[in-house]
């Protein structure tokens, strides 16, 4: 689907110069003649919509299967076999039922809309049915699809260690790019048909062809596409009809690839740490601002004729920091820390003034100590007297009794 748009061009008129869209004043034997406007050029934009994802496979030709048997245990929970540490012999002679077109099958699913969603693993295999309504990614996996080591691509959990026959999901012990591909039929021009399939499912940093064994070992530049790759192209056919088998390739013992992949370790670790680190700093050390050096020795000298302060204090980050830009957003947290310096200096002084006064005695035996018995003892309190009562006088006083 595309959406034509028409826009006229707009002029900018400067100046003391004359425009084409303008009216074209011409002076001829005293008289001014006024020329008709120029046509105005539309260009038209065609911008593309972005399409749903499609089903590629008919929903109503989709049979509800029991997994192929790959081990000795069948978990009815993740309704999968355990236990085994082989494939299926007889399932890896049967080709494929499908095959991922990117450039027909990828769009949009319900998945685009939340971050960190893992990729369909049917999708990659081609016979996804639900098409846009489909909870997983229907696309190839990018740059910036990063998952956690634990898992690939697809959502699906690694292990410790690979397998005995170096399929399946992988291990998170290794970083693995490379796939091995086994049972090619070889041609004069194998290497150009081996780069041209692959190429399919991501870009990639190198293949080796071993044209006397029909393999060949194709490395991805990320990891996502190649665990993308071995699913959408495990039992395929290049251009006769073989069946391919892939698996996780074994670590390269040829030192010059072991010293690629350490260097590819430290790029990864270059780049970490210059997100890391100012950008000033990571344009003056690898020589990319020319200026740089200058405005350094000038901003380094803080007023001071013949000083340069050296890294560690003008890139110096915190509170304390001499560089006026290094103390940015460490304010308020250097003001809350005095804060709770003062009120623990004021608990100190208590604490100090406490121990310098003399303790009080207590009376044993009592509840009062004696400072408190002596402000009593010395308070004068007159305490009015109840006067006695009159003896009673009558013929009944020996009965004890008042009464009549």
């Amino acid at each position: 689907m595309a959406e034509v748009i028409d826009r006229p061009d707009t002029a900018i008129n400067l100046p003391n110069m004359a425009s084409e869209d303008s009216l074209a004043l011409t002076a001829t034997n005293n008289t001014t003649e006024v020329a008709a406007p120029a046509e105005k050029k539309v260009k038209k934009i065609i911008r593309r919509k972005k399409r749903p994802a499609r089903a590629q496979v008919d929903p109503a030709t989709v049979k509800s299967e029991p997994p192929a048997q790959t081990g000795t245990t069948f978990n009815i929970w993740y309704n999968k076999w355990a236990g085994g540490d082989k494939e299926d012999s007889a399932m890896s002679q049967t080709h494929a039922k499908g095959r991922c077109n990117i450039a027909l099958d990828s769009g949009y699913t319900k998945a685009d809309g939340h971050p960190g969603a893992f990729f369909c693993l049917y999708f990659a295999r081609g016979v996804c049915h639900k098409g846009q309504d489909c909870d997983y990614l229907h696309r190839l996996p990018g740059p910036y699809d990063i998952f956690p080591q634990n898992v690939d691509c697809f959502g699906r959990d690694k292990f410790s260690d690979y397998r005995d026959d170096m399929g399946g999901v992988g291990s998170f012990s290794r970083q693995n790019r490379t796939i091995y591909v086994g049972r090619i039929h070889v041609s004069d021009d194998i290497e150009e048909i081996v780069a041209r399939h692959f190429a399919e499912w991501g870009p990639i940093e190198r293949i080796r062809v071993l044209s006397n064994r029909g393999i060949a070992f194709v490395t991805y530049r990320d990891l996502a596409n190649a665990e993308f790759a071995k699913e959408a192209m495990a039992w395929q056919s290049l251009e006769g009809n073989e069946i391919l088998n892939l698996r996780w390739s074994l670590p390269d013992p040829n030192p010059m690839a072991q010293k690629r992949e350490a260097r590819r370790i430290e790029e990864q670790a270059a780049e970490a740490i210059r997100k890391a680190l100012p950008a000033d700093f990571v344009a003056e050390i690898e020589g990319k601002d020319p200026e740089a050096r200058k405005r350094r020795k000038i901003e380094s000298g803080y007023g001071l004729e013949g000083y340069e302060a050296p890294d560690e204090v003008h890139f110096a980050r915190g509170p304390n920091a001499v560089n006026p830009r290094g103390r940015e957003g460490f304010e308020l947290e250097h003001e809350q820390r005095l804060m709770l310096e003062a009120a623990e200096q004021e608990m100190l002084q208590e604490q100090q003034y406490d121990q310098q006064q003399p303790p009080q005695q207590h009376q044993e035996g009592g509840i009062f100590s004696n400072s408190t018995l002596a402000a009593l003892q010395g308070a004068q309190v007159a305490v009015a007297s109840k006067p006695a009562p009159k003896a009673s006088a009558g013929p009944l006083v020996a009965y004890d009794s008042d009464s009549d």
